[in-house]
């Protein structure tokens, strides 16, 4: 099928014709359920101490399941071992490259990463080797989201380890058509526009993305009402801990108490984000791992010095940066000296 094929068949929103023509191209998509995104495919590395060393360093998991003779691999790992690297897999099957060139025909060309559910099934252990299999799953029908319309893609990987599953791993993303695009197009004559002219009354609109808040972080987020870092204390074992968990990753205890931050520490890593602009954020911006006086470590912007500017081992102290009416966030500023 042709990207002008593609196109019409995805349909627009005008009325009932567009409805058709969505449900047919979703009746092309469904095609794809069940085909095959990688088989047979082979983990570069068996199971080794190093990575899970590596791996618990920067989650900040002390858990002693996780070390000496008898060590199994974190949980949470189990597609890190499936992972191509820069170099990728070879092996890989061409449905994902073929469902995604229809996607991207009828202008469904964003791409974002929506979740992912995984199940363990054996514990994963220094030496196994890891083999795997995927499958698209599920293609949904048209949905429209804040970020624009398009269709869910859920892919399922199962993973073997010396041939026995050892657990499943699936991942979400949305494949879709950018609101502003959208909108863009459905005005008559809006062809000869550019395409950036709907972006600056949709950035100013744009709040940032707020986040998610729960029993177990209710807590943490009070505190930066108050303009206050609070950090878990784990009352049985006294081990800090960063972000909240409803339990300590080293005693296992329920039981804890907080601790204020002093507000100091050094910047442990980063990121630059270069990224096209997306509503609320300007890029490039720089986001840093940031190691805390007290010795955890937490994920954050860094302000006070240029993007290009930051480095590992930066001196950084907390601030409180209110981004909107509605929303205050702990930031870290930088020492320009």
């Amino acid at each position: 099928m042709t990207a002008d094929t593609a196109g019409a068949a995805a349909g627009g929103d005008r009325g009932a014709s567009g409805t058709e023509e969505a449900v047919r191209f979703h009746a092309l998509l469904k095609a794809f359920e069940g085909a095959p995104a990688a088989i047979g495919g082979r983990g570069k590395d068996l199971v080794n101490e190093p990575m899970i060393r590596h791996w618990c360093e920067a989650m900040g998991d002390n858990n002693p399941s996780y070390s000496g003779p008898a060590a199994i691999a974190p949980p949470t790992m189990l597609q890190a071992w499936t992972m191509g690297g820069l170099s990728g897999h070879t092996d890989r099957a061409s449905a994902h490259d073929d469902l995604f060139a229809l996607l991207d025909g009828a202008g469904f060309t964003a791409v974002v990463a929506t979740d992912s559910e995984q199940e363990y099934l054996r514990p994963l252990r220094p030496g196994d080797a890891v083999t795997f299999d995927a499958v698209i799953e599920s293609v949904s029908p048209r949905k429209t989201t804040k970020l624009g319309t398009g269709h869910f893609v859920t892919t399922r990987m199962d993973v073997r380890a010396d041939g026995a599953l050892a657990g499943t791993h699936r991942f979400r993303i949305l494949k879709y058509r950018p609101a502003a695009q959208q909108a863009q197009q459905a005005q008559p004559g809006s062809a000869a526009r550019p395409a950036q002219s709907a972006r600056p009354s949709a950035q100013a609109a744009a709040r940032r993305p707020r986040p998610v808040v729960n029993r177990d972080n209710q807590g943490f987020w009070d505190g930066v009402r108050d303009h206050k870092l609070l950090i878990q204390r784990c009352t049985a074992c006294r081990a800090l801990r960063f972000p909240w968990l409803p339990g300590c990753n080293t005693c296992a205890s329920p039981d804890w108490d907080t601790v204020e931050a002093s507000g100091t520490g050094t910047v442990f890593s980063y990121v630059v984000m270069h990224h096209p602009p997306f509503p609320a954020f300007d890029p490039p911006y720089a986001v840093a791992l940031v190691e805390l006086a007290e010795g955890v470590r937490m994920v954050s912007n860094i302000t006070g010095v240029p993007y290009d500017k930051v480095r590992i081992g930066l001196p950084v102290q907390l601030e409180f940066l209110r981004v909107d009416d509605g929303l205050e966030l702990p930031v870290f500023r930088g020492s320009a000296g």
